[in-house]
C-alpha cells in the first residue's frame, strides 16, 4: 500500500470501530471491547508506519475534488508533513492508552459500548484534522470532536455537575467557532482555496488582504477549542466526565486542536504584527493565572485541567514568538505526561471507590496502596515541573529558548516585544507550576486526609497503561537530535540561560512549597480541621461559598476543602480565595452575558404573551363573535326560515315601491 492508502486508514480504523460498536453494542456485547481497543490499536500502528514513510522529510499531498461550488473549491486532501505524522502518533498512542485503560475503568458500567464508540468516533475527527490538507474537512472533524466532547463529559448524566459541565463546555467552544468559522471563509475568500498549502503560499507571498481581521476571527475558535484565555472556563468544569475522557480530551487531542491549527497555519498569523501581540498576551495570561487556579484546587482533577491549561498557553506563546517547532515538541510531550497523569489520577479515584474522593485534602496512605500510580505519576509531575531529564524539560526549554531569541531580536517573524512577554510570562509559570506539582505529590500522597476504604488492587490494564505512558515521559525529550528532520530541520536543543533560569525557579518553587507544607502540617497537627473551618479568619480567608457550591458539590463537607496542611493556602494568602474560583471570571460572564441575555428573553416572552398573543387572540375573537352570532340564527325550524324568508322579500319589496316613486317624482 501507499502511503497516502495508509494514512486514509488511519482515521477510518477508528470510524469503522465506532459504527461497529453502536450497532453491536445491544446485541453482541462480547464484542463492544475488542471492537474499541482493536481498530484503534490498528490507527496507532498505522500511524508510526506513516511517520516512518513520511521520515521527515518533503510533505505529501494528495486530493480529491469533492464537488463543484462554483467558487473556492473544496477538496478531500491529505497534508503529511512532519509535524502531521507525530501528532498522529501521539494521538493514537493516547487514544489506545485510553480505550485500553477503560476496559478496566468502565468495567461495570452499563453504557460503556457507546462511550467506547463515541471515543473511536472521537479519535477517527482528530485524526482528520491531523492528516487534513483542506480547511473545510478540518472543520469537520473540529465540530464532530466539540459534539463528541458533549457526550463523553456528559456521560454521568444523572449527576447535574455532568449535565451543566457538558452544556457548557459545547456553548463556549461554539461561541469561539462562530466567528472561526467567518474567519475560514474570510481566509478562503483572500487566498482562493481551502487547501492548507494554498493558504500559507498565499499568505507567505502577501496574498491575505486582511490579515489582522482573519487571524483574530480565529483565534476566538482557537480560544474556545485549546482553552486559552478568556474562553478557557469550560474546561475545569468538564472534570465532571470519566477520568479517561479528561486524560483524551484534555491531554492530546480536542485541546492540542487549536494549537495545531496555528501551528499549520502560522504565516497566516505572522502576517500581522498585531495578531501576534494579541497571541503573546493571551498566552502569558492564560500561563500565569492558571497556574495560579492550580495552586488553588482542592480536587486533583482540576488541578491537572488548570495545569493543562497553562500547558497550553506555552504552546501558544511558542507560536506567538514564531516558533511552531517549540510548540508542537511541546504538544507531543504534554500529551504523553498529561495523559499519565489524567490516568493516574483515575487510579486514585478509582483506588477511592467514589469521584467525590478526588479531593487532595481526604487522600491518605495511598502510595502504598496504588505503588504503579504513584511512582508513575511522580514521573509525569516531575516532566511537569520540567525537571531535566524528564520530557516535560526539554519541550518547555524549547519554548523558553524561542522566546529569548525573539526577545533578542534574532526573529524576523514575530516582534521583539512578544518575545519578552512570553519569556517572562514563561519563568513566572515555570515557577508556580513546579508549585503546585509539589503540592500535589506531597496532598496525594504524603497528606493525613480522611483514610478512604481500601477497594483492592485496581485492574491489569490500568496499570500497564501508566507504565507504557511514563516510557514517553522519562525519555521523549532525549530525542531532540533525532527528530529535527520531523521539525522542518529545527534543532530543539536546550539552550544555557533558559535552561538555568527555568530549571531554577523551578527548584525554587518546589522547595518552598515543600517547606511550608512541613510548616502547615506542623500547625495542623496542632490545630483541628473543623476549628480551621468554623472560624476561616483565622488562615487568611477561606474558599468563598461560590465555590464550594460550584466546585466541590459531592465532597459532602465543607472541611475537607479546607485542609490547614494546605501549603498552597499559606503561598498564596489573600490571593486564595480568588484564585480558587477561577478570579471569578464565571461570575463576570454570568453578569455581563448571562443574566442580559436571560433578561432579553424574559422581556422577548412578556412580549410575545401580552402583546403579540392578544393581537392574534384578538384576530381570532371577531370571527369567532360573528360566527356565533350566526350560528344562533340558525334554530332548524321550517317554519322559522319560511317566515324569515317572507319578511325579508316584503321588505325588499317595500324598499323596490319607494325607490320606484323616488325616481318617478324626480
Amino acid at each position: 500500500m501507499t502511503t497516502t492508502t495508509l494514512a486514509v486508514l488511519v482515521p477510518l480504523l477508528p470510524f469503522l470501530g465506532a459504527a461497529a460498536g453502536l450497532l453491536l453494542g445491544r446485541t453482541a456485547p462480547g464484542y463492544v471491547r475488542p471492537l474499541a481497543v482493536l481498530p484503534t490499536l490498528a490507527a496507532f500502528v498505522l500511524a508510526i508506519v506513516v511517520a516512518v514513510d513520511q521520515g521527515g522529510g518533503k510533505s505529501i499531498d494528495a486530493s480529491r475534488r469533492l464537488t463543484p461550488t462554483g467558487s473556492v473549491p473544496i477538496d478531500l486532501a491529505l497534508h503529511l508533513d512532519g509535524f502531521a505524522v507525530l501528532v498522529a502518533v501521539l494521538v493514537g498512542l493516547v487514544a489506545t492508552c485510553v480505550q485500553l485503560y477503560s476496559t478496566g475503568y468502565l468495567r461495570d458500567d452499563p453504557r460503556y459500548p457507546s462511550y467506547a464508540a463515541l471515543v473511536s468516533l472521537f479519535t477517527s475527527a482528530m485524526l482528520l484534522v491531523v492528516y487534513s490538507g483542506d480547511l473545510m474537512v478540518l472543520l469537520v472533524g473540529w465540530e464532530i470532536m466539540g459534539i463528541c466532547s458533549y457526550f463523553l463529559v456528559g456521560h454521568y448524566w444523572e449527576t447535574p455537575e455532568a449535565r451543566a459541565a457538558s452544556l457548557k463546555a459545547f456553548l463556549v467552544t461554539k461561541l469561539g467557532d462562530v466567528p472561526f468559522l467567518i474567519g475560514l471563509f474570510a481566509l478562503a475568500t483572500d487566498a482562493g482555496t481551502f487547501r492548507i498549502t494554498g493558504v500559507v503560499q498565499a499568505a507567505l507571498t502577501g496574498g491575505i488582504d486582511h490579515p489582522t481581521l482573519i487571524a483574530l476571527l480565529l483565534l476566538a475558535g482557537v480560544a474556545g477549542k485549546s482553552a486559552q484565555f478568556p474562553l478557557h472556563t469550560w474546561l475545569p468544569d468538564a472534570m465532571a466526565g470519566p477520568t479517561p475522557v479528561s486524560a483524551l480530551i484534555h491531554a492530546a487531542t480536542m485541546v492540542a486542536a487549536g494549537i495545531y491549527f496555528v501551528a499549520r497555519l502560522l504565516p497566516v498569523f505572522a502576517a500581522s504584527a498585531a495578531a501576534m501581540t494579541v497571541l503573546a498576551v493571551m498566552a502569558a495570561v492564560t500561563m500565569v493565572g492558571s497556574a495560579l487556579a492550580a495552586l488553588a484546587q482542592d480536587d486533583i482533577k482540576r488541578v491537572l485541567a488548570y495545569s493543562t491549561i497553562g500547558q497550553l498557553g506555552y504552546m501558544s506563546g511558542a507560536l506567538a514568538v514564531g516558533d511552531r517547532g517549540a510548540a508542537v515538541f511541546h504538544l507531543l510531550s504534554h500529551g504523553a505526561f498529561k495523559a499519565l497523569l489524567f490516568l493516574a489520577a483515575g487510579v486514585i479515584i478509582h483506588a477511592a471507590g467514589t469521584n467525590s474522593l478526588s479531593a487532595m485534602s481526604r487522600m491518605d496512605g495511598l502510595a502504598k496502596r496504588i505503588p504503579d500510580a504513584y511512582w508513575t505519576m511522580t514521573v509525569a509531575l516531575l516532566a511537569l515541573a520540567a525537571i531535566p531529564p524528564f520530557a516535560g524539560f526539554f519541550s518547555k526549554e524549547a519554548v523558553l529558548s524561542a522566546a529569548e531569541h525573539t526577545a533578542l531580536g534574532d526573529s524576523t517573524v514575530a516582534p521583539q516585544g512578544t518575545g519578552w512577554i512570553v519569556l517572562i510570562a514563561g519563568l513566572l509559570t515555570a515557577l508556580l507550576t513546579a508549585a503546585y506539582a509539589m503540592r500535589l505529590w506531597l496532598l496525594a500522597f504524603r497528606g493525613k486526609g480522611a483514610t478512604a476504604p481500601d477497594h483492592g488492587r485496581q485492574p491489569v490494564a490500568m496499570n500497564v497503561v501508566l507504565w507504557v505512558l511514563a516510557i514517553p515521559s522519562i525519555g521523549f525529550g532525549l530525542t531532540t537530535g533525532y527528530l529535527d528532520d520531523w521539525f522542518d530541520g529545527h534543532a530543539l536543543t536546550p539552550a544555557l540561560t533558559t535552561s538555568v533560569l527555568s530549571t531554577g525557579v523551578a527548584l525554587v518553587g518546589g522547595l518552598v512549597t515543600y517547606a511550608t507544607w512541613r510548616h502547615t502540617s506542623a500547625l495542623a497537627a496542632r490545630t483541628p480541621i473543623g476549628a480551621v473551618a468554623a472560624h476561616p479568619e483565622a488562615d487568611g480567608g477561606l474558599v468563598e461559598e461560590e465555590a464550594i457550591a460550584s466546585h466541590t458539590p459531592a465532597y459532602g463537607n465543607i472541611a475537607s476543602a479546607y485542609d490547614p496542611a494546605d501549603p498552597g493556602r499559606l503561598l498564596l494568602g489573600p490571593l486564595h480565595r480568588h484564585a480558587a474560583t477561577g478570579f471569578h471570571l464565571d461570575a463576570v460572564y454570568r453578569t455581563l452575558f448571562v443574566r442580559p441575555v436571560l433578561a432579553a428573553a424574559s422581556l422577548v416572552r412578556f412580549l410575545d404573551r401580552e402583546v403579540v398573543e392578544t393581537y392574534v387572540q384578538g384576530a381570532g375573537a371577531l370571527p369567532r363573535w360573528l360566527g356565533a352570532a350566526v350560528r344562533k340564527a340558525q334554530t332548524g325550524n321550517v317554519q322559522t326560515y319560511l317566515s324569515a324568508l317572507l319578511a325579508g322579500s316584503a321588505v325588499l319589496a317595500l324598499v323596490a315601491v319607494v325607490l320606484a316613486n323616488a325616481n318617478a317624482g324626480s
